[in-house]
């Protein structure tokens, strides 16, 4: 199967806004106004619109076919001469002049003025492409949508699951450090909390994969517009799992006002306490110890308001919902590989992230699938039917390794035929009787 294109995923990620507030009991169409009225990040950092039509036609792609049926499907183009010259003049004079005209109306007084023949077939898509290939206004003016500021609460476990970081300072030395928690929507239990120096795509997912080991897969994922929550490759592994995806709104920490209260919580309880203190170890393994020692032994043994007093860990026993869990470890790891486009180089290496990584040898020049794996960053390459590592290349080794020759010898298992040196060199220097010990018979003379 090959791997989704971008566009692929951020449609997947539009699609998961809409599923999610379905899921919560929201009617898909009131649902898909309000994504219609967000404006959504592409990977390059571009802000894009998606009107409710073409919401309807990714939704209807994606319960038929999943993920593979949002890819882009190339059509031909059409060529604008298919119009008629004299539709082509009207068209492009009337949008100038009326330029909120709709295209159906631009066909319909086009035909009152007999400016096409009565039986032609004009598709108003076909109208809308040459409008806009001739740099025609063809859009529409819409108005600043008006945010859901509504308050929300899923009822059971592991329907929404919150993730962010939490900065920090830590030790003597005031080491910068980040702590990246999941937070249950329902439960307000915290099942992870992983620490790294800062907020990565790498930390994010082990993180992700450490919350799924213990209590099963989420059925939607709230994440910020951090580096590491845009990532392309965080995009991929949520795709693989069939997980949910909804990026919050930029600079409206109202969105997702549970992680934040955390943050709040964290940060009053355990956080401003680790500064300039020398006996901290600034360690992120450390600080994981120590920080998931407040999480599991207080934090969620605590009584918490919004539970009626309840404590996380109790509400989240509680739950009658059974938590769904992968069917083994290496499943789940599989889960978390991607695979990557490569041309190899002349001298059989491959590039990922700048770093470059030996290939065998055998394809200079083509294109190959190596597999990354994001949990341990590591490279796979399916070689002759065998799944094989791929490693960094050693330049200062190579600098002093012997160069490998090729092998033209063909490896021979009995004795070569004399050649005629030999023969010329018996001739001349061979034994004076033969085999039996007798004179052998006198050799012609060959004339000159």
């Amino acid at each position: 199967m090959a791997e989704p294109s971008q566009e692929a995923l951020f449609r997947y990620q539009v699609v998961s806004q809409v599923l999610s507030r379905e899921l919560s009991g929201e009617p898909r169409a009131r649902a898909v106004v309000a994504v219609a009225g967000m404006r959504h990040r592409f990977f390059d950092g571009r802000v894009r619109r998606v009107s409710v039509r073409t919401l309807y036609r990714w939704l209807r792609a994606h319960e038929g076919d999943g993920l593979a049926a949002l890819e882009i499907h190339r059509r031909e183009s059409t060529d604008s001469s298919l119009l008629p010259d004299r539709f082509l003049d009207f068209l492009t004079t009337t949008k100038k002049l009326d330029p909120r005209v709709s295209i159906p109306e631009l066909i319909r007084r086009a035909r009152e003025l007999g400016l096409v023949d009565p039986h032609m077939s004009l598709d108003r898509s076909t109208v809308y492409r040459v409008a806009l290939r001739l740099g025609l206004p063809v859009g529409h003016i819409a108005k600043q949508p008006e945010r859901d500021t509504r308050r929300y609460a899923y009822p059971h476990r592991m329907d929404m699951v919150l993730a962010d970081g939490k900065h920090f300072r830590a030790g003597a030395q005031r080491a910068r450090r980040v702590g990246l928690g999941f937070l249950d929507d329902a439960s307000r239990w915290v099942p992870r909390l992983v620490v790294g120096t800062s907020e990565n795509a790498r930390l994010f997912l082990r993180g992700l994969y450490e919350t799924i080991r213990k209590c099963g897969l989420m059925s939607i994922l709230y994440l910020d517009q951090g580096p590491g929550f845009i990532a392309e490759s965080t995009v991929r592994v949520l795709a693989n799992l069939g997980v949910l995806l909804i990026h919050g709104e930029a600079a409206y920490p109202e969105g997702h006002g549970k992680i934040e209260r955390w943050n709040r919580t964290f940060l009053a309880d355990v956080l401003r306490g680790l500064d300039r203190r020398p006996d901290v170890d600034p360690d992120c393994g450390a600080l994981e110890l120590r920080l998931g020692h407040y999480v599991h032994e207080i934090y969620n043994q605590r009584p918490h308001e919004s539970l009626s007093g309840d404590s996380p860990a109790q509400r989240f026993q509680a739950d009658p919902r059974p938590l769904r869990f992968p069917e083994n470890d290496a499943e789940l790891r599989r889960k978390f590989e991607i695979h990557l486009n490569r041309r190899v180089s002349a001298d059989h290496v491959v590039s990922v992230d700048g770093v470059i990584y030996d290939m065998p040898r055998g394809y200079a020049g083509q294109r190959v699938v190596v597999r990354e794996r994001l949990l341990d960053s590591t490279l796979a390459f399916l070689h002759q039917g065998r799944l094989i590592d791929l490693h960094p290349v050693d330049l200062a080794a190579n600098a002093h390794a012997r160069r490998a020759g090729r092998d033209s010898e063909v490896d021979v298992q009995h004795p070569l035929p004399k050649s005629a040196a030999d023969l010329a060199f018996e001739r001349d220097f061979g034994p004076v009787l033969d085999p039996d010990g007798g004179l052998p018979e006198p050799r012609e003379e060959s004339e000159p």
